[in-house]
């Protein structure tokens, strides 16, 4: 039996072994935006899942840019050196995944609790997780109880710029094969996309054109100080989920400027950036924008969003809807999701570290041996 979830698949110079992408999902586990222990163990776990590409989570260009005091960063050297073991370890073990980082600045969501403190922004009481200022757009909060950000002036949007492309130029340097900017869930690049947010009355505010003008700014700079035979996307969100926020027109226009700068791929979600939205959860509800997007652009997509089954996630990539599919939840419930998936479409799962052969006898394919050098 063949499955297309399954084949390779090319993006940006980079080929995929298969379409399976693990979600960035944030562990809000790091000390001033280093790894941990704790991301070692993880990122080595996800690394053997099946999965043809790992995306690390939101990590953030600037220390001020984290959605928590636990954000991982990439806006020092200490954030860079303590990334690397993590790194070098997944390769050594399974070559064949691609490594992948999600670049963020959270904006006005930034200074906030870890989820598991209740999420809301940072107040005195939260110490030592103390709060700090924020940035964004305008000087609109996100919620009636959020701190209000102070509106980017001149020298601060090239200062986040710079630390955009600073980041880029480590993760550069760390050896990653995909990068993805944040510009969904109402983090900084969404908030000067959206109306909801950007109410500024210069060039960067006002009509779609003008509000769209930073976040392309942002991508030009770092798809320039990315190396061209590597992947370089974005996340966006498609839709608000509010009346008078981001339309699924304006998000297909915004990808075709975006195809026209460089951009590789478009990660399709929605919503994050109005506390009052009405997601209308289902199985796969964002789909639809990955097909549109692929179908009227003419760009590779990811479907993600509420697809936990592999029968589903075939379907999405056989039918032509998103050429991936990516996958955060499931991954964090069955770190072994990807071979599980194999396993169910009846087709030969990637190889496996020789540890973890003996599981192979329940397997209906024997995957291949991965070797390393020092083996």
């Amino acid at each position: 039996m063949t499955a297309k979830l399954f084949t390779p698949v090319e993006i940006g110079g980079v080929t995929l072994p298969n379409r399976i992408v693990v979600s960035p999902m944030c562990q809000y586990s790091a000390v001033d935006g280093s790894a941990q222990a704790w991301h070692q163990v993880h990122y080595g776990m996800l690394s053997m899942s099946g999965a043809g590409l790992l995306c690390v989570e939101a990590t953030h260009v600037e220390r001020e840019g984290r959605i928590t005091h636990g954000c991982l960063g990439l806006y020092s050297d200490d954030n860079e050196a303590a990334l690397r073991p993590v790194l070098d370890w997944a390769r050594a073990w399974m070559p064949h995944v691609r490594l992948g980082i999600q670049l963020a600045h959270a904006g006005r969501k930034a200074s906030a609790q870890r989820p598991w403190k209740g999420g809301g922004p940072l107040g005195q009481a939260d110490a030592p997780d103390t709060p700090w200022t924020t940035w964004s757009a305008s000087a609109i909060p996100f919620d009636a109880k959020w701190h209000t950000p102070i509106e980017l002036d001149a020298v601060g949007l090239k200062r986040v710029k710079q630390a955009f492309v600073s980041a880029v130029e480590r993760s550069a340097r760390l050896g990653f094969d995909v990068i993805e900017l944040h510009g969904a869930h109402g983090y900084l690049l969404n908030q000067f996309l959206s109306p909801v947010s950007n109410r500024r009355s210069d060039q960067y505010g006002g009509t779609m054109e003008k509000r769209r003008r930073f976040p392309l700014e942002v991508f030009e700079a770092c798809r320039k100080a990315w190396p061209g035979d590597k992947a370089m996307g974005i996340r966006l969100s498609c839709v608000e989920w509010v009346e008078g926020g981001l339309a699924l027109e304006d998000t297909l226009e915004t990808a075709r400027q975006l195809k026209a700068l460089g951009c590789d791929f478009i990660d399709a979600s929605s919503g994050g950036n109005a506390a009052h939205q009405k997601i209308p959860l289902a199985p796969g509800y964002q789909v639809q924008f990955a097909a549109r997007l692929r179908k009227e652009v003419g760009i590779k997509t990811w479907a993600v969003g509420l697809i936990t089954e592999a029968e589903q996630a075939e379907r999405i990539v056989a039918s032509g809807e998103a050429d991936c599919t990516a996958h955060a939840r499931p991954f964090l419930l069955d770190p072994r999701w990807g071979w599980h998936a194999a396993r169910t479409l009846g087709v030969e799962p990637p190889g496996l570290p020789m540890p973890s052969l003996r599981a192979t006898t329940i397997l209906p394919f024997k995957p291949q041996p991965i070797l390393r050098a020092a083996d």
